[in-house]
């Protein structure tokens, strides 16, 4: 086989639960949740993850902790040490940087690799030797033509294996499968086309353009039919990443029902996230607020700040206030939330 370029991903298995394991050995075999304080009878906490063992009893991420609990009453629960998790990370990416390789983070637990190399599959099983020689902590790997084919075949290589999926094979491996299982097809994406007729990824790879054109337009009509056929992007990125947005949130223990008292906390909220952004150096140009009704309902809303780019913390707070009352009110609030959408360096 002669040197060509793959791309790799590498997937950390259950990565935060993995973090917590190899500073307490003594719960491996057990299921374990980690998420918020780590007290299943607080309310309003979530899972950040769980185990193998406990996703075996259908806990997953998002997932309240009083219903992991409920699902799982063994389980070990944790509080989130996110801290350890950012640490655990650097040491991962360092590991794959000490290779001849380029390396894209694309989060705590995955990274994208780019490498010119004449056998992947090697160079995949060093990588995971060096991951674990480095920190203990297993990785599935894929293997692939391109981004999208890598990072669906880590799905196959979990936990703690090597797939390749290329233009070879994918056909055969993803033909029949749901389209919903390309990689950024989401749950309103894969209704949209099963409304279509197109169930199967083989379905959207030979589907006619017009009607994808039709429904979602140019841009993600010609994206749609470049994934289901296997293609997808081949350039890694090794510029350090540089955060667009930067957002602030409070789940209440009890649902707030006064309006000033949620302007209060939006303005809070604000203030917050305006310190955050002009510590690192940034300036903010939109504002958005997000206000999650206690039926669950979550609209969000945004301006952009009529005076350009700003560090004043007051222009960002009376911003937020501004897009608050493009809310109705009038039914309790579960959740307040605001983002700031920030300049970036041309």
């Amino acid at each position: 086989m002669s040197a060509r370029w793959w791309l790799l991903h590498v997937d950390l298995d259950q990565f935060v639960a993995a973090v917590e394991l190899l500073r307490r050995p003594e719960l491996r075999g057990r299921p374990v949740v980690v998420g918020g304080g780590g007290d299943p009878t607080q309310p309003r906490q979530v899972v950040a993850t769980a185990s193998y063992e406990a996703r075996a009893h259908g806990v997953h991420s998002g997932m309240p902790l009083r219903a992991a609990a409920r699902r799982c009453p063994d389980a070990v629960f944790l509080p989130s040490d996110p801290p350890a998790y950012e640490a655990a990370s650097a040491r991962v990416m360092a590991a794959l940087r000490g290779f001849p390789v380029r390396v894209e983070v694309y989060g705590w637990d995955e990274a994208f690799v780019g490498a010119e190399v004449d056998d992947p599959l090697a160079l995949a099983a060093e990588l995971q030797k060096a991951v674990f020689d480095a920190t203990g902590l297993t990785c599935a790997i894929g293997v692939g033509d391109n981004k999208n084919t890598a990072k669906i075949a880590a799905r196959f290589g979990k936990p703690g294996g090597v797939f390749q999926l290329t233009s070879a094979n994918w056909m055969a491996v993803m033909g029949e499968r749901p389209a919903a299982e390309l990689w950024g097809v989401g749950p309103k994406t894969a209704k949209k086309l099963t409304e279509l007729g197109l169930h199967t990824v083989a379905d959207l790879a030979a589907a006619d353009p017009e009607p994808l054109l039709a429904r979602f337009g140019p841009r993600i009509a010609t994206w749609l039919r470049v994934i289901a056929r296997g293609g997808g992007d081949t350039e890694v990125v090794t510029e350090p990443w540089v955060a667009r947005s930067r957002s602030r949130e409070t789940t209440f223990p009890r649902d707030l029902t006064d309006p000033d008292q949620i302007a209060g906390n939006v303005a809070a909220l604000a203030r917050e996230l305006g310190a955050d952004v002009v510590a690192d150096g940034r300036r903010v140009t939109h504002v958005a607020v997000k206000v999650r009704f206690a039926s669950f309902y979550t609209p969000t809303r945004e301006m952009k700040l009529r005076d350009g780019a700003t560090t004043d913390l007051d222009v960002i707070e009376r911003a937020a206030l501004t897009v608050l009352e493009k809310f109705r009110l009038d039914r309790p609030v579960r959740l307040l939330g605001v983002r700031a959408d920030l300049e970036m360096d041309p």
